[in-house]
């Protein structure tokens, strides 16, 4: 990543279980990471973006098991008429 923020780095000392660095130098092979911190770096990354994921999933539950009827309908007319069409003009 040639990202600022991902260029912004800290330091920190971390304490971990023998499985836990058994499992980031396992991690660091598979992925050829360049070091240890890398290999944490990434593995934190999917872990941040998998919470931001299952929170999303879970405000559109809450948001369509809240929904009244009549949003609900209003959804599904609008899906009706865009269907296919949604797609036109959209570069593959």
């Amino acid at each position: 990543m040639t990202t600022r923020a991902a260029t912004k780095k800290l330091k920190r000392s971390l304490t971990l279980s023998v499985e836990v660095v058994s499992f980031v130098d396992e991690m660091r092979k598979k992925r050829g990471a360049n070091s240890e911190s890398e290999a944490v770096d990434q593995l934190l990354r999917e872990a941040m973006l998998e919470a931001k994921r299952q929170e999303l999933e879970m405000a559109c539950k809450e948001y369509y098991d809240t929904a009244s009827d009549e949003e609900l309908a209003e959804q599904r007319e609008w899906a009706e008429r865009v269907g296919r069409n949604m797609w036109i003009g959209v570069p593959e």
